[in-house]
């Protein structure tokens, strides 16, 4: 007989697995996914999230292709003014979480100054704690200025924003627009474990916070977007050719609960 405990365990364990499959054009399961839409003053990112499968659709060959364009289709007003580009953001919340598990995700990131996409995760108590009390982790972003160089940070209260506790990791050859790498997150109690293609180049622990609360023991929502432009990488400028394009080949998560 199997051990009941083993039993309770698997049964409560949490798993997601996301491969995109579906028709050229399409969009993403809405069973899974929310298209957040607006633009974002606090980071002021100059993009507009749009709804539908404009920026964000499937490509027929098991990939999600999020897309930035310089582009005002509808007259979208952003906290600058008329908006100069439209891009997508998705979310799991109030669909999918986790506490704890392996989380990764294989993509191909877009290329160009301003450019700015993430798979990273929220606490889904935000709406009631706030940022960052609710918790912040990012499996991966990059800045367009930096193309063979991601980051994995946490933000927490009293190490958020700049201030976010993260470590870089840089490709020995190459761009991580050239073709796909796969960005990895192991969470486990107390301890968060991030890589690239295998490779481990970061753990974090609450010894890590300087006394602040770690605020990394309840569920997550995972989340995926490409901004244009913001603090961080700033705005595209003369260089930066539109649109571009982040691919998402899978989101799997395992192991959590």
């Amino acid at each position: 007989m199997r051990d009941s405990t083993a039993a309770r365990s698997a049964a409560l364990a949490q798993t997601f697995t996301e491969d995109f499959d579906g028709p050229a054009g399409s969009g993403v399961d809405g069973s899974r996914w929310t298209s957040q839409t607006g633009d974002n003053v606090d980071n002021h990112e100059r993009q507009y999230y749009t709804g539908g499968t404009d920026n964000a659709a499937l490509d027929g060959n098991g990939n999600l292709v999020i897309t930035a364009k310089k582009e005002n289709p509808a007259g979208y007003s952003c906290w600058y003014g008329s908006c100069e580009y439209t891009s997508a953001r998705l979310n799991t919340a109030q669909k999918f979480t986790t506490t704890h598990g392996h989380v990764e995700a294989r993509m191909k990131l877009p290329r160009g100054q301003g450019m700015w996409p993430a798979f990273w995760m929220l606490g889904e108590d935000i709406g009631s704690v706030g940022w960052p009390q609710s918790g912040e982790i990012d499996v991966m972003e990059n800045v367009g200025f930096e193309p063979s160089a991601v980051h994995g940070t946490i933000h927490g209260p009293g190490y958020s924003g700049s201030g976010g506790l993260g470590a870089a990791y840089t490709l020995a050859g190459g761009t991580f627009s050239d073709d796909f790498h796969t960005f990895a997150l192991d969470w486990s109690p107390n301890q968060i474990t991030w890589s690239v293609d295998g490779n481990v180049y970061e753990t974090r622990t609450p010894a890590d916070t300087g006394g602040n609360p770690w605020v990394f023991e309840h569920p997550f929502y995972l989340i995926l977007n490409l901004a244009v432009g913001g603090y961080w990488p700033g705005d595209p400028d003369g260089s930066t050719q539109l649109p571009q394009q982040l691919v998402v080949d899978y989101v799997h998560v395992t192991g959590g609960s």
